[in-house]
């Protein structure tokens, strides 16, 4: 008796468990998608699919056979185009806020981003340019490599003996991670988005760049405008405050995507409470 109602229950649990588990790897891989520019991946599927379908329910035979000798190549094309995005969706899914899965570390204190900070605003002030990098999950040594290793106490003084002054490093990107300054004078990859607005100059392409290929958080302070902007998960997000920013950095480093508007809310629902 006992032993019917057992496997009664496991007949039941078991295929509630594996809808339940695939369905819960399914949402984790479309929200993290959804936050990089491969959303168009998701249309592509879904169009080749319901394709599939009518075509498989009318029984239309030179389709099935084109879809059966294309499904391997498209697939292979698609790995291929969206090779940066895919890689950031995927480790996104299985990362999250959960420290078992994560790949790099990022501890940078709240008196740190304020050193930065700190030296952002007299590169504001004396209209300087800069780049400070923040690697998350994916590791980034190929943009390291490309410039001159530091491996220093985080001070607001070096970032701007770096930025401040016409040194062979000022050019490029500085990367900042732990709470040291692993790098500077690093070359980022430039941007392939054709809706950036012309304004925006190599600094803002570059900083682009990086957050189209990996989940790094980049900080750039234009020499034109003095504007401090960010940008993370393929999205720039431009001249912000200095509130803003250390908020938002403090939920990116503890892997907490958030967005300027909904810091703004945050702090609305604090005034209100």
């Amino acid at each position: 008796m006992v032993s019917d109602t057992m496997q009664t229950l496991l007949k039941f649990l078991r295929p509630t468990l594996q809808v339940g588990v695939l369905a819960w790897v399914f949402y984790r891989f479309y929200v993290a998608i959804a936050q990089t520019k491969a959303q168009q991946i998701i249309k592509v599927l879904v169009v080749l699919f319901a394709s599939y379908a009518v075509s498989y329910i009318l029984q239309l035979e030179v389709l099935l056979w084109f879809f059966r000798y294309i499904s391997v190549p498209a697939t292979i094309f698609i790995c291929i185009v969206y090779q940066p995005e895919l890689r950031r969706s995927f480790t996104q899914v299985w990362s999250g806020r959960s420290r078992l899965f994560r790949i790099g570390t990022q501890t940078t204190s709240s008196d740190q981003i304020d050193s930065i900070l700190n030296a952002c605003n007299v590169l504001v002030n004396k209209r300087r340019g800069a780049l400070i990098v923040f690697p998350r999950r994916l590791g980034i040594k190929n943009i390291i490599d490309s410039g001159t290793r530091l491996n220093a106490d985080l001070s607001t003084s070096l970032i701007l003996t770096v930025f401040d002054h016409d040194t062979p490093l000022h050019d490029g990107a500085m990367v900042v991670q732990g709470g040291r300054i692993l790098a500077a004078g690093c070359y980022l990859p430039l941007s392939e988005q054709t809706d950036i607005k012309k304004s925006f100059g190599t600094r803002h392409r570059a900083a682009l760049g990086l957050a189209e290929e990996s989940d790094a958080v980049v900080l750039v302070v234009s020499e034109e405008t003095g504007a401090i902007s960010m940008t993370y998960n393929a999205n720039l997000y431009y001249d912000l405050d200095p509130n803003t920013i250390k908020r938002m950095l403090l939920a990116l480093f503890s892997y907490h995507d958030i967005t300027p508007e909904e810091i703004l809310q945050e702090a609305g629902s604090d005034e209100v409470e």
